[in-house]
């Protein structure tokens, strides 16, 4: 690993890559104001991990973070979950009950999966961020709170505003600071840093001895696609730990969707995000880059010449790209 790109530990992330490095530094710029942030990114990516930095990041660290799914509760018990009731409020509710909102009073409030939020709850939610007072259900009375929210989502919420899926006031109220998590195929510099941490974890709560992953298996952990993200490979590092016969991960033990290199490869061309010739075309590159590396371990002369390129146009495009071939290992 070079000195120039470290390998990062942050608030519990494992990332050494430069699109999470800038996250960092957003993280630590923003952690203190109490401006509502909202994390977007494909399911897996780590979002609830960079709720809980924000957090940790901030002066309200010493103060509870309360977390809820707006998507794992159903909707007639979501009101009362995030505003509490008073006793009779309704058929069950035989006591007082606080809320999320007043749990987390002082706090971090983090709203996972926000584009699961029913429309009727979101012209609450609306008005508990913009008075900063919520009102139990059953109750006349409104009670004042300090919470920061940082909400969280899969989905495209411009989207959903223009379905009227979604409310157009509440999505300009919460989408003041946005952090966009990448998906892991697009930042497989951290790869074998993830891998590394897994097998380290895993090691402690399985009571195994795996020294690491042989070149061949890392490198289709590297080439995959990733479709579920980071939760999908510490899943997979997980399964080929638990099966492995020696001290060392290997081809043999990966899932069937990782065992053809070349499927993998193709497969992750499906999964561009954008028509754009530009952008993938860089893509592209990087990746015939960082393959060309692969095949010649590391030598830049020789990966120059199957690139069909000069060598200061392929140190260009290193630099340019963030690649580091002792990162891909």
């Amino acid at each position: 690993m070079d000195a120039e790109t470290p390998a990062y530990s942050f608030s519990d992330i494992i990332a050494q890559s430069n699109v999470m490095l800038n996250i960092f530094k957003t993280i630590t710029k923003i952690a203190d104001y109490k401006t509502t942030v909202l994390i977007t990114g494909e399911s897996g990516t780590g979002k609830e991990l960079i709720a809980k930095a924000i957090h940790q990041n901030s002066s309200r660290k010493d103060l509870p973070m309360v977390a809820v799914n707006c998507g794992g509760i159903p909707e007639t018990l979501l009101e009362s979950e995030l505003f509490g009731h008073t006793k009779g409020a309704f058929t069950d509710a035989h006591k007082i009950r606080k809320g999320l909102f007043e749990e987390a009073n002082n706090g971090t409030l983090f709203l996972d999966e926000m584009g699961e939020l029913p429309l009727a709850l979101q012209v609450k939610l609306l008005r508990a961020v913009q008075e900063e007072e919520i009102r139990p259900l059953g109750d006349s009375k409104s009670v004042k709170i300090d919470v920061r929210i940082v909400a969280a989502t899969a989905r495209n919420l411009a989207d959903m505003v223009n379905k009227r899926l979604f409310r157009e006031d509440l999505f300009y109220r919460i989408n003041v600071l946005t952090i966009e998590v990448p998906p892991l195929r697009e930042r497989r510099e951290d790869i074998s840093l993830l891998v590394e941490f897994f097998i380290k974890n895993f090691n402690k709560r399985l009571n195994l001895a795996i020294t690491g992953a042989n070149e061949e298996c890392m490198n289709r952990l590297i080439h995959h696609s990733w479709p579920g993200n980071v939760r999908e490979l510490e899943n997979v590092i997980e399964r080929s730990m638990v099966l492995a016969e020696g001290n060392e991960l290997t081809t043999e033990f990966l899932p069937p969707e990782l065992a053809d290199r070349k499927d993998s490869q193709a497969e992750e061309l499906l999964f561009w995000d954008t028509l754009s010739i530009k952008i993938n075309g860089k893509k592209l590159e990087k990746q015939l880059i960082i393959k060309a590396l692969l095949k010649t371990k590391g030598n830049k002369t020789r990966a120059a010449s199957l690139l069909e390129i000069s060598l200061p146009a392929l140190l260009y495009k290193i630099k340019e790209y963030g690649v580091s071939y002792d990162k891909l290992l």
